[in-house]
């Protein structure tokens, strides 16, 4: 029995792999079927995470259109980055967990406090593994990653995903600084997937694997 929640991530990226451009703008790239997938996936999971990346490029809202449960948001922030008025945490659809680490600045820790919960996982950066055992211990069983690229990278190398979702869009973005699925410093060896399915949606590809 695993001691964390069943760990996706769902993300959409270009053909060429890319899931925004080389100056961190968002892309629209899923097709309007996707999205409606997306937010099916997000209503049907306990809580969604993202990394502070994700947060300072998009501010994205992680809200749920489809279902009533309202679903835990959580943002990966080891600095305590996360602007008291980002939208995670403005948007009052469901309770919001900033996890930080213990380098975090205090004042910046304390602000978030004032509008949100904070955590503390990790001495230099949030420990991923820690912080998964405490979701769990939450009762989280569902837990959905959207990104970004750092973020997918860490939990992947750590080994603690369990399947991977790809939109892949009609498009191409080019430039060999823009983020990819999955950045961060690369595999010595290829991680092996086992393909799921495949499926046309829209004018793009939604490809399922999963982690072995």
């Amino acid at each position: 029995m695993k001691s964390r929640p069943f760990v996706f991530i769902n993300a959409a990226m270009s053909a060429d792999g890319k899931i925004s451009t080389y100056d961190r703008r968002q892309v629209r790239i899923s097709s309007y079927s996707d999205m409606k997938r997306v937010d099916e996936l997000r209503a049907g999971s306990d809580a969604i995470m993202v990394g502070i990346g994700t947060v300072l490029a998009d501010n994205p809202g992680l809200t749920v259109k489809s279902g009533e449960k309202n679903v835990i948001r959580i943002v990966v922030d080891s600095m305590a980055r996360t602007p008291v008025e980002a939208e995670v945490i403005s948007r009052r659809a469901g309770p919001t967990i900033i996890a930080v680490s213990e380098s975090a600045p205090l004042e910046r820790v304390e602000a978030l406090r004032e509008k949100t919960e904070v955590i503390i996982v990790g001495d230099d950066s949030v420990s991923l593994s820690y912080l998964l055992a405490e979701l769990k211990n939450r009762g989280i069983e569902r837990l959905m990653v959207e990104g970004g690229a750092t973020l997918n990278w860490s939990l992947i190398s750590e080994g603690l995903v369990d399947e991977i979702y790809v939109y892949i869009g009609d498009m191409l973005i080019g430039g060999k600084t823009a983020p990819t699925l999955v950045d961060g410093v690369g595999l010595k060896e290829p991680m092996k997937l086992e393909l799921l399915s495949v499926e046309k949606t829209g004018d793009g590809v939604l490809v399922k694997w999963r982690v072995l």
